[in-house]
Formats: C-alpha cells, structure tokens, sequence
C-alpha cells in the first residue's frame, strides 16, 4: 500500500480531529475513566489490529492510553493507519 502524499493526508485529518501528526505518526491520546477502562480499549484495539494486520504503538499510562500509528514498510502513513484510528474511535 502506497504512503499517502501530504495533501491526502491533511485532508484525512479533518476526518479525525482528534488525531494529530507527531514526527510523520498518526497520534492520538484517550483519557478514560480508570486503569480498567483504558486496559478494556487497549484490549480491544488489539483485536482490531490483529484482525486488520496492522498494529499500532500502544502506551497505556494508568487511564490515559496514546496510539500512534504509521505504515513502516510505505515509510510514511497510508489508508490503513487512518482506517485503524477510525475504527478505534469508534470503540472509544
């Protein structure tokens, strides 16, 4: 899958406004309401993420849990990642 050029990008991000670029990652920051909670959506993204091929960098820090995402083997972000944080938008 080809890397998205940074016009498709941007217009993608406007899609997810929660989401943001940090060093060429798809980033985005969850705050939950305890440890339990956040373990339940890392949990569940994992699933998704086994399901799609695809897998996020996870950082759970008690009820805060940060994703980001990027497609190594493109070098840069393509559909896929954008697809993942859609979906793990839905499950927040």
């Amino acid at each position: 899958m080809p890397a998205l050029s940074n016009h498709e990008i941007a217009a993608r991000l406007l899609t997810l406004p929660d989401w943001q670029l940090e060093a060429g990652e798809l980033v985005r920051v969850y705050q939950f309401s305890d440890f339990r909670s956040a373990l339940s959506f890392v949990n569940r993204v994992g699933e998704l993420a086994e399901e799609a091929g695809h897998h996020p960098d996870i950082d759970i820090r008690y009820s805060r849990v940060r994703l980001s995402l990027v497609t190594h083997d493109a070098s840069g972000l393509t559909e896929k990642d954008f697809d993942l944080a859609s979906r793990a938008d839905r499950l927040a």
